[in-house]
């Protein structure tokens, strides 16, 4: 637990420079202009409701926190919600309200990764929230409507944080500049600032790492950066990607919705996001076997072989060489025609079997494997097709008291035509005996 007005000072040997380069007040922060004039508005009116700040790493959303205590002269208290209990919280709430009732002084109580509360934890914060005793600000990279309880989170305004882009990562270097964090000697040229900020994702915290990396390099050469040893010197991008977390299904719906919209380009730069993630590539194929037949269906029969055996080369080798396996179903899958008609036809019949109950299937189609069952007329009078010319042959299928349904329709895309065809003799010849 630490106290706002206890926090390390910025000029402390070994302060970390993004320690060094926060912000003290909420007119510094760079970027979320519209999150500032959301709390603009709490300020100009005096009342500061609880609030759960959602967004990605390094986008103030602490600072901000920390800046509006600062402002409505509150206690401050963070929290980070993987080292507290519900014990912990508990104080920290009547703690929250004696101070309230003595001396009418707010506290603002500061819970980063709130997402990682469980129910009960949670459940202690409401009544202190509820009644004013207490403002909650709940920082999460999670979405809150998945993480966060109902009666916690509709007493909170949600403030949405969005990654910075590269105006306001630019910004922010040059403010690191401007106050002599990054001596004069190590400007960058536009190319290694680019790669830079690149490289930072949109995390300001994560920018000033890599201002940090590149600060030591010149302590210890004067040798100018190169491209090549700027990329060294920082490493490889880590993407903002948690299998368990709202990222994951994010990027594998716009994975799905890309090969379904016969993008094979933008499918394949989700598929190398996810597999950079750490994304589990037999989750990744299970999709695409899913795909083939809901959306490519009998337009390409070929698609779900491609993508079953695509499944079974991921399962026999794995990564890395798994994901040439998955590139080529997905660029398959992506270039194939599309069809949903097998898909929508399975709705239609599950909605028909739910409006028509059990029936009693045919004595004709019925299975006469024993004497017993013959006898009972079980398989009487059933044509096998195979007997006949095109070895079809009309005959009733259906439940004596159901007429029967055309749930399938194919389509006019890729195989389906000849599907068409078929059945548009069948029809001709269905009144054949």
């Amino acid at each position: 637990m630490d106290l706002f007005s206890a926090q390390t000072p910025r000029d402390l040997p070994g302060t970390p420079l993004a320690e060094r380069l926060r912000p003290l007040r909420r007119q510094e922060l760079i970027g979320q202009e519209r999150v500032l004039k959301q709390m603009e508005r709490y300020v100009q009116s005096g009342f500061l409701p609880s609030l759960i700040f959602w967004g990605p790493p390094g986008t103030g959303k602490t600072t901000l926190a920390q800046a509006l205590a600062h402002e409505f002269e509150a206690e401050f208290i963070s929290v980070n919600a993987v080292e507290t209990g519900a014990k912990a919280l508990k104080e920290i709430g009547e703690a929250a309200r004696l101070r309230r009732q003595q001396y009418q002084r707010k506290t603002i109580l500061f819970v980063d990764e709130i997402h990682r509360l469980n129910k009960a934890q949670q459940d202690v914060l409401l009544p202190f929230v509820e009644t004013g005793h207490l403002v909650l600000i709940g920082a999460t990279t999670e979405n809150p409507s998945y993480e966060i309880n109902r009666a916690l989170l509709s007493r909170c305004r949600l403030v949405v944080f969005e990654r910075h882009d590269a105006s306001s990562l630019k910004k922010i270097f040059e403010r690191a500049q401007t106050e002599g964090l990054v001596p004069e000697h190590e400007k960058l040229q536009p190319e290694l600032q680019e790669h830079l900020f690149s490289w930072a994702d949109g995390d300001a915290r994560r920018l000033l790492v890599g201002i940090e990396e590149i600060s030591s390099h010149f302590k210890q050469s004067k040798e100018a950066l190169t491209l090549e040893s700027l990329q060294f010197l920082l490493g490889g991008t880590v993407l903002g990607y948690d299998r368990q977390s709202e990222q994951h299904y994010d990027v594998i719906s716009a994975f799905i919705k890309s090969v379904r919209g016969s993008d094979a380009d933008a499918a394949l730069y989700y598929l190398a996001r996810m597999l950079k993630g750490g994304e589990d590539p037999v989750f990744i194929s299970r999709r695409l076997v899913i795909l083939a037949s809901e959306d490519v269906g009998n337009a390409d029969p070929r698609a779900l072989q491609v993508a079953v055996a695509g499944a079974q080369a991921v399962e026999l080798i794995g990564l890395p060489e798994g994901a040439i396996n998955l590139a080529q179903v997905v660029t398959y899958l992506a270039s194939a025609p599309k069809s949903n008609r097998s898909y929508l036809a399975l709705k239609k019949a599950q909605q028909f079997v739910d409006s028509t109950g059990t029936q009693p299937v045919p004595l004709s189609l019925r299975s006469s494997k024993t004497p017993e069952m013959k006898a009972l007329g079980y398989g009487k009078d059933y044509l096998y097709p195979h007997d006949h010319p095109r070895h079809w042959v009309a005959q009733n299928y259906w439940p004596k008291d159901l007429k029967a349904e055309s749930f399938y329709q194919p389509s006019q895309q890729g195989f389906e035509k000849q599907i068409i065809e078929y059945k548009n003799w069948l029809k001709g010849h269905s009144s054949d005996t």
